[in-house]
């Protein structure tokens, strides 16, 4: 059941990943690159503080409004 849960996260933050970039860039050729390196590509993101001022809620709720 662990493994289970594990891989969910990490299918989840995948997808989460994959809705910033595809927010800020609108690329394919980026959102192939993020799919293949989404991990480095998060970091990236709250490194940088693309996900700062409440931009980490705002991505996902402009999908679905």
């Amino acid at each position: 059941m662990k493994t289970r849960d594990t891989s969910l996260l990490y299918l989840f933050l995948g997808l989460y990943a994959l809705m910033i970039n595809w927010y800020y860039n609108h690329s394919i050729i980026m959102l192939i690159l993020c799919y293949i390196f989404w991990p480095v590509y998060l970091i990236y993101e709250l490194l940088t503080g693309g996900l700062s001022h409440g931009m980490w809620k705002h991505i996902p709720l402009s999908y679905f409004n």
